[in-house]
């Protein structure tokens, strides 16, 4: 039997009218300590986008959604966020914000694989 281990994650949300507290999940960030993980995947379709706000700047949210997906591999284009441990960019992402741009309370589960269950929650609270 494989290993399990402890991983966070947190969904990623559009939301447009912060006062009106709506929003569109569009990704979603995942770290496991254990496996050294931390990725974000996002995807934003267009006609959903312009059905739940018709005022949204498409190329604007993508590139700060591709923010977190930089921030989460760091490295050298990643910014001073994107010098920190994993645990502290996770944190980071995860804080909460009245943005646009936000993220869910931070869950935690257990798995296998890291990147399988990034996977599998993007299609489950995303697609």
């Amino acid at each position: 039997m494989l290993e399990r281990h402890l991983f966070e994650y947190a969904t990623i949300r559009v939301v447009p009218r912060v006062e009106r507290e709506e929003f569109i999940n569009v990704g979603v960030i995942v770290y496991c300590a254990k496996q050294k993980f931390l990725e974000a995947r996002f995807v934003l379709i267009e006609s959903r986008m312009n059905a739940f706000c018709e005022n949204l700047n498409i190329d604007e949210l993508e590139q700060n959604l591709n923010s977190f997906v930089r921030i989460c591999k760091g490295g050298p284009d990643s910014g001073t966020i994107g010098q920190y441990d994993n645990a502290s960019r996770f944190r980071w992402l995860t804080a909460t914000r009245s943005t646009v741009l936000q993220t869910s309370r931070a869950h935690a589960g257990l798995c296998e694989d890291a990147s399988t269950e990034l996977l599998k929650l993007f299609e489950e609270m995303v697609l």
